[in-house]
């Protein structure tokens, strides 16, 4: 269900694995250059010149090698920093063993390929990107392809080394696949969810309360509510300020709507958290303190697994449960979490997750291209096969209530989130026209992902 993304140390390892190694270094080497010679001919057949940048350690010898066997194909490949007369550069300065900010002349001559307009075939990964995190620390190449070796690395799936490695190919070069701290889950993550058997009932399916509404944002509840429902969650009540009550009554047919005011809510809502098996609390609710408290209170009094999104991780505090929770920040949110800026988020975004993480004792959804599923005490997962479209309003209120509805079947919170991130990305790729995408044609395609969780 989840393909390996390898770390720096865990390709050092599978390397020390292989018979004979390293006196058998060299047999990798030349089937990676194949790879590379290989790759850059099939995605460049029209290049007469290929100026191939070496570094000094393992990938400039990988390089070395792809330049020879450029030539030998027929094509003028020269190991050489000047850039003029090429048509491509094979950028094999720096590889899985890199680290902090480049030299200053290896940086300069990062900034010569940047600044060349050519395209670049990147070796391993692109020269400035951290393999273990996807942090990039001074100035990095910007891939056309980046041919790894063996198996992805976490620094080609994790922002920002994802957007610097454009097209990713990964070449078998031999060694054996090993078990890895850091994965990548796949549509077949889809399995675990429950389906409707026959002695269930409406309840037994999974029974979901949303909690949230605001002026002007009703409709971010009711997309969770009707989500969860699309989700194949059997029942679910949206529950919003009782001024909005009329408001979710016009949206939304199928949930069950409640009105609360805000000095009695959690009395009001008694009933229905006794009938729930999951909760879902903050989309649209709104950043008031009267709402604040109601978060917390519904977190504190609740013994419910739930997922806590939008506002109600505004000014969210850390809250002792016996029971799971989950939060689904965007960058922005998180950097409030952990009382940090936004743009060292976006820097650092396994650190960002795991602090949350730990700090909050919940499992973290730090949603994006390379959305990061992060529990307590470790365990990670890269969820990207969500398109570009998604960055439009109200798809994260569509996360929630998927994932809502998935603790309410009794997924365990990691692969709650994880399936939930998986079902949302393809159910936005399922959609026709991905210019203009709004928020409930993701939900209208939950149902058909659903029914082929092979896809």
């Amino acid at each position: 269900m989840h393909e390996p993304l390898y770390s720096a140390d865990e390709m050092r390892a599978a390397e020390a694995r292989y018979p004979g190694y390293p006196g058998t270094a060299d047999e990798l080497m030349e089937r990676a250059a194949a790879a590379v010679a290989a790759e850059a001919l099939r995605a460049f057949p029209d290049a007469g010149r290929f100026a191939v940048v070496c570094g000094k350690g393992a990938n400039g010898g990988d390089g070395r090698i792809a330049a020879r066997l450029l030539r030998e194909a027929g094509r003028d490949a020269e190991e050489t920093n000047d850039l003029s007369g090429a048509d491509v550069v094979v950028d094999a300065l720096f590889g899985t063993g890199f680290q902090g900010p480049p030299r200053p002349d290896a940086a300069a001559l990062i900034e010569r390929i940047e600044m060349s307009g050519l395209p670049v075939l990147s070796v391993d990964l692109p020269s400035g990107v951290d393999a273990s995190t996807g942090e990039t620390t001074g100035v990095s190449v910007n891939a056309d392809v980046t041919v790894t070796f063996h198996g992805s690395k976490v620094g080609l799936a994790v922002a920002p080394g994802r957007f610097r490695a454009g097209r990713v190919v990964v070449a078998d070069i031999g060694l054996e696949p090993a078990t890895t701290s850091i994965v990548r889950a796949t549509p077949a993550v889809l399995a675990l969810v429950p389906r409707r058997g026959p002695r269930d009932s409406k309840f037994t399916a999974g029974s979901l309360l949303v909690v949230g509404g605001a002026p002007g944002t009703t409709g971010a509840a009711v997309l969770a509510a009707t989500a969860a429902l699309r989700a194949d969650a059997g029942y679910v009540t949206v529950a919003v300020p009782a001024d909005e009550l009329a408001v979710a009554e016009m949206l939304a047919l199928e949930p069950v709507k409640r009105g609360f005011a805000y000095g009695s809510a959690l009395e009001t809502l008694e009933a229905d958290l006794a009938r729930a098996s999951a909760l879902a609390v903050g989309p649209g609710l709104g950043r008031s303190d009267v709402a604040r408290d109601l978060v917390r209170g519904l977190l504190e009094r609740s013994t419910l697994p739930a997922v806590v999104d939008a506002d109600g991780l505004f000014a969210l505090a850390p809250v002792a449960r016996d029971a799971a929770t989950v939060l689904t920040p965007h960058t922005g949110e998180l950097a409030r979490l952990l009382d940090t800026d936004p743009a060292w988020v976006s820097a650092h975004r396994l650190e960002a997750a795991a602090g949350c993480a730990d700090r909050f004792g919940a499992v973290v959804v730090l949603k994006g291209a390379d959305t990061i599923v992060r529990a307590p005490g470790g365990r990670t997962v890269v969820c990207d096969v969500g398109p570009p479209s998604l960055a439009t309003a109200g798809t994260g209120d569509v996360l929630t209530g998927v994932l809502g509805a998935f603790l309410a079947k009794g997924l365990d919170a990691i692969d709650a989130a994880v399936a939930a991130a998986i079902a949302h990305g393809l159910a936005a790729r399922a959609v026709p026209n991905q210019a203009g995408l709004i928020a409930s044609d993701v939900v209208e395609a939950l149902p058909s992902i659903l029914s082929c969780p092979s896809r």
